[in-house]
């Protein structure tokens, strides 16, 4: 298994459009992939993109980023990149 923790840059958070991209990111890899918002228990699969929804995570929102399989470490990181550039907004 394999984590990192993100900030949220983004002025809209994971709306729709980055969390759809954030969706097909974690999709394209083998691992199973997760993420939890700081400050809430629920751990939801970053594959759907109803659980990322759900989440309302918003600028400024810290997410813990997990994943287990054979390209975990590839998985976590491409999906911190994605973050961390703002989704090119």
């Amino acid at each position: 298994m394999y984590k990192r923790n993100v900030t949220i840059v983004n002025d809209t958070g994971l709306h729709a459009r980055p969390a759809a991209d954030f969706v097909a990111k974690a999709g394209s890899f083998l691992s199973n992939v997760t993420i939890r918002k700081e400050g809430n228990p629920i751990i939801a699969n970053a594959k759907s993109i109803v659980f990322v929804l759900s989440l309302g995570i918003k600028q400024g929102d810290v997410l813990e980023v997990t994943a287990e399989g054979s390209d975990e470490k590839e998985a976590v990181d491409s999906l911190v990149a994605l973050v961390e550039s703002a989704f090119g907004e």
